[in-house]
């Protein structure tokens, strides 16, 4: 569907005034008894505009009051309540909405799915409800029909418990060491192919947004590889993919991490500084690595660079969604104010940049032993810690 906005008229207009309606989000009257006043349902007014723009913002959706296809797509999900439907696994046509949301935390209190609670029919979810089903009797399928249902409602009214998903992202951070090396990261450069961006001059002369994301990434690489990391990049430089291309590619990998670099963009606004962004829905499901790290970049990044600290926020985009392990989306500046522009077309400012996430990621891994004050740590004192921590374990296992 093409995009809807405040102004525009037509039965979509009326179809997402009735999606909101059904939700509580508007009133549906054709006529205020009270007030007299008349609402045309075929039209975006100011009403409707704020209904949607409430929405976005309860969603972790751009809040822009417009109805593109991540707003419309949320719409849809959201309308759907479990039991109204029959759930299954469906590959090439997967099933998303707050029903299957609501099977995930049922499922997640009752210790059969330690995955995020994201709307997303996958395996993980198959796999889950087939345990579940073999565990108390039901016939094993995968399938969440009347049957389950009924087993789901009696039990999940009685049993409730913590996102089995926070402990094991929690825990596989505390087993994996300090140690970066050998640890498998995705490194995701915003834009590509015929997929400039904008384009401005820099000290050697004409460069692009996706210029600065694929310097960006490429110099977090070189950094990450000399340390002994296993770097991947989720594109090829002459490529843009979609996100969830990206995020497929990302899971094809099977990294511990991953690290997605973007440029934010607002003309005709002041608007500067940094963000950083992890996954984190309305039904309290969040990705506590991710946020974690989030945190972490946000900080060296504004320690380093002096941005304007956007802080962190929880976010339903498919990039951090679609994949299955922590992942951090980092707005390093608006490509758009003159100010964050020039320091993101200087190598040096990059230079910083990179160390900063990677100073991040290490202080993940450090789990707040042995840690240093936000902004402090160089290419070289990481270099150092590994080589320490390297000589530490060499000496246990002999010992």
């Amino acid at each position: 569907m093409s995009s809807l906005r405040r102004g525009d008229r037509g039965a979509p207009v009326v179809e997402i005034r009735s999606a909101l309606a059904a939700l509580g989000m508007i009133d549906s009257p054709d006529d205020d008894i009270t007030t007299g006043k008349h609402v045309a349902f075929d039209v975006f007014d100011d009403d409707l505009d704020h209904s949607v723009r409430a929405f976005q913002q309860r969603r972790g959706l751009l809040v822009d009051g417009v109805v593109g296809e991540a707003t419309y797509r949320a719409l849809k999900e959201a309308s759907y309540r479990l039991g109204a439907r029959t759930l299954a696994h469906q590959f090439g046509a997967p099933m998303y909405g707050d029903d299957v949301a609501t099977l995930q935390a049922r499922l997640q209190d009752l210790g059969f799915y330690t995955d995020l609670v994201d709307g997303h029919f996958g395996l993980q979810t198959h796999n889950g409800l087939m345990s579940y089903q073999r565990e108390y009797g039901l016939y094993p399928d995968g399938i969440c029909g009347p049957e389950t249902l009924r087993s789901l409602y009696f039990l999940g009214s009685r049993v409730t418990g913590g996102s089995l998903h926070a402990i094991r992202e929690e825990e596989l951070v505390r087993r994996s060491g300090p140690r970066l090396s050998g640890k498998r990261i995705i490194i995701d450069p915003g834009r590509g192919g015929d997929d400039h961006g904008l384009i401005m001059n820099g000290p050697d002369g004409p460069i692009s947004e996706a210029d600065i994301l694929w310097d960006l990434a490429s110099r977090l690489e070189g950094r990450m590889t000399a340390i002994g990391m296993e770097t991947f990049l989720s594109r090829p430089v002459g490529r843009s993919l979609s996100d969830a291309e990206r995020a497929a590619t990302a899971n094809t990998v099977g990294a511990d991490l991953m690290i997605s670099l973007r440029c934010a963009s607002l003309p005709d606004s002041p608007a500067n500084g940094v963000a950083s962004f992890h996954f984190g829905n309305a039904h309290g499901s969040v990705s506590t690595i991710g946020r974690n790290l989030a945190d972490f970049v946000q900080r060296e990044l504004v320690a380093r660079t002096g941005l304007r600290d956007c802080r962190t926020h929880g976010r339903t985009w498919d990039l951090l969604r679609l994949t299955r392990m922590p992942t951090v989306q980092i707005d390093v500046g608006y490509i758009t104010n003159p100010h964050d522009r020039d320091l993101l077309v200087s190598a040096q400012a990059r230079d910083s940049l990179s160390e900063g996430i990677l100073a991040a990621v290490k202080r993940l891994y450090l789990l707040g032993k042995n840690d240093r004050p936000t902004g402090t740590f160089t290419f070289a004192e990481l270099l150092a810690h590994e080589r320490s921590v390297e000589q530490s374990a060499g000496r246990a296992a002999q010992a």
